[in-house]
């Protein structure tokens, strides 16, 4: 059998990792910029990580949840004090996608509508709604397009109002900084108004905080540099550190009735000492201060180093944006100095570092990257 062939695959075959590196097969080395699309978020094979999820799986790995698993419970309880949001509640999944189904599901129950706001250059996942409410036509399948998505200009707060004000929108759904769309961050004033007029035409507002949330912002989640009070805020990336995981936290004016949410794997045995891990090792590492601090360190050096379009981001999730396209660039990166950057559209390079990254690592690359652009 072949495998089903949808992925563009850099030609490397990594076979270990540790802190911000990788290695391949042949014995190469890799100064890891982008954590497997914002999942790594404590460094790769965290010594606490292996040992919480190996003496678990000692115990039990996983029944369904017909049955207590009081480390739900333990791990919601951590969350909440962490993140400033212990009288939200928590539904636990198993991806980004997934938390923003359930999410959408939550406020169609809630509301009794069916419509959904989101932005431009949105990315919310691949699954049905999901990708409805995702700003890209390539991968939106005939039997996703009929939910009701509309799409309104990124920060257009007078056009969102126009929309709500006919009061038959469910949700509206914006992520913390988007990711995908470029590293585009919402106006302050912006998501504060947008609570306002959700709140005042009955409708909830979710913040999909899966790439930008978890420590990455230098804020556990980067609305949080608004002040805004979201109905609903999905997570996943970071959440395990590799351990699919993912969740909905829930505003305590949304009720629960047995059954109108459910999943088979989400909120395991593993998935939650994987997540109890992670947030052990943020609060021990200080790494949501970590993030901000080697953020601005970073941001500073390349604003200071090299010539770009634009520089955007918040803590360790970056963006340079160019005036012409990067893919060229971006394999050099790679394969010349063998270092891990994304890219978003063909003009931003993005950084996604885990967030244990030093200063040390960001001369680095950014040395590496001034010397690639100077030859060019």
């Amino acid at each position: 059998m072949d495998l089903f062939d949808v992925y563009s695959l850099f030609d490397i075959v990594p076979v270990k990792a540790e802190g911000c590196y990788l290695w391949d097969d042949k014995g190469n080395k890799y100064l890891d910029l982008y954590g497997g699309h914002a999942v790594i978020s404590i460094g790769h094979s965290h010594p606490h990580y292996i040992e919480r999820i190996s003496s678990q799986l000692k115990k039990i790995g996983f029944y369904s949840n017909s049955v207590k698993n009081p480390l739900q419970k333990e791990f919601a309880n951590k969350l909440g004090r962490v993140s400033g949001l212990d009288d939200y509640s928590l539904f636990l999944c198993n991806s980004g996608a997934e938390a923003n189904e359930n999410a959408f599901k939550l406020a169609s129950f809630h509301t009794g509508r069916n419509k959904i706001v989101a932005f431009e250059k949105a990315f919310h996942g691949r699954t049905s709604a999901a990708v409805a409410a995702t700003d890209n036509k390539k991968i939106v399948a005939p039997v996703n397009a009929g939910h009701e998505v509309e799409f309104v200009a990124f920060n257009d707060i007078v056009k969102t109002e126009e929309v709500l004000s006919k009061k038959d929108v469910a949700a509206v759904i914006i992520e913390g900084i988007q990711g995908v769309g470029g590293v585009n961050i919402p106006d302050d004033d912006f998501l504060k108004s947008l609570k306002t007029i959700c709140r005042k035409y009955g409708t909830l507002l979710i913040l999909d905080e899966i790439q930008s949330g978890y420590g990455r912002s230098g804020k556990f989640f980067a609305f949080q540099y608004s002040g805004t009070e979201p109905d609903m805020v999905t997570v996943a990336k970071g959440m395990g550190n590799g351990f699919p995981m993912g969740g909905v936290l829930i505003s305590p004016d949304i009720k629960p009735q047995k059954g109108m949410l459910g999943t088979t794997f989400g909120g395991s045995y593993l998935a939650c000492a994987a997540g109890l891990a992670v947030l052990e090792v943020m609060e021990n590492e200080n790494l949501v201060e970590n993030a901000k601090q080697t953020g601005a360190y970073l941001m500073k050096k390349l604003k200071n180093s090299i010539s770009y379009k634009e520089l955007k981001g918040r803590g360790l999730m970056i963006g340079v944006e160019f005036s012409e396209k990067i893919s060229d660039l971006r394999f050099q990166l790679l394969n010349e100095k063998r270092i891990f950057t994304g890219i978003s559209g063909t003009n931003t390079l993005r950084l996604l570092p885990p967030l244990t990254l030093s200063e040390e690592q960001s001369d680095c690359f950014t040395d590496n990257l001034c010397a690639l652009l100077n030859s060019s």
